[in-house]
């Protein structure tokens, strides 16, 4: 599905009507990589703008906040008409090493670039699910894979820099006969560039889940809570997520 919508962008003093930095020019058939939580949702509705979106695509694979955060994934899609699909990649959590999965240690609090925060990366888990959406996207007929990496992950998470997404989006062009572009449309800019966008594409982010602790409300005070708390306040818009009272 191709919407048609235009926004601003939001920079140090304001908002401009310029475009975020693109990686790619012409229409394509895209798949995105959509787990749920802000970013991946803004995701979803600007493929929606640039591109036909042909399928939302999630991973279940054992995160603490899979189960809260899938359901809003495939409502976004439900929303826009575009079909969901989630595959379940629960080898991971069986035999990896991360505070994020039922089989890890218990969520740390913090901001989210602090040291500590180290502890929720999922080893290789962008490019295990790169891997797997390339042939997934292929075998639908697309020609666009998109994930909605940005550079406020840069200092902990590895498999989310330019460097890596370039590397993978030339393997995955090189391994596919559809030649398939990685779409990575926020990876030069900071998560509340997204909230922004999203909130001038009318996303319900109350409608997203950001906490890796996956209860009943966000937590407020994990990382991912923080970031989230932060990027509301610096686009100048009002957090609509329900928190757990300090």
């Amino acid at each position: 599905m191709r919407l048609a919508l235009a926004y601003p962008v939001l920079i140090e003093n304001g908002y401009r009507d310029d475009p975020i930095p693109r990686n790619d020019t012409a229409l394509m058939k895209l798949v995105v990589l959509v787990s749920g939580g802000m970013d991946s949702v803004v995701a979803l509705y600007e493929g929606a703008t640039a591109h036909d979106v042909v399928c939302g695509l999630s991973f279940d694979y054992g995160s603490k906040h899979n189960h809260r955060e899938i359901p809003f994934a495939a409502h976004h899609c439900e929303q826009l008409g575009i079909p969901h699909e989630t595959i379940a990649l629960d080898f991971m959590n069986r035999h990896f090493d991360s505070a994020l999965l039922q089989s890890g240690s218990a969520i740390p609090d913090g901001h989210y670039e602090e040291a500590h925060m180290k502890q929720t990366v999922v080893p290789f888990r962008n490019g295990i699910m790169l891997s797997i959406a390339a042939g997934f996207a292929e075998s639908r007929g697309a020609n666009g894979l998109g994930i909605a990496a940005h550079s406020g992950d840069h200092a902990i998470y590895p498999d989310c820099r330019e460097t890596f997404m370039q590397a993978m989006g030339e393997a995955i062009q090189l391994g596919t006969y559809a030649e398939m572009q990685l779409w990575r449309p926020f990876i030069e800019v900071r998560k509340e560039v997204i909230a922004a966008r999203g909130h001038a594409l009318g996303v319900d982010f109350k409608q997203t889940w950001s906490c890796y602790k996956g209860g009943d409300l966000h937590c407020g005070t994990c990382g991912t809570c923080v970031e989230r708390k932060e990027a509301f306040a610096r686009a100048q818009l009002t957090d609509p997520t329900s928190y757990q009272p300090l």
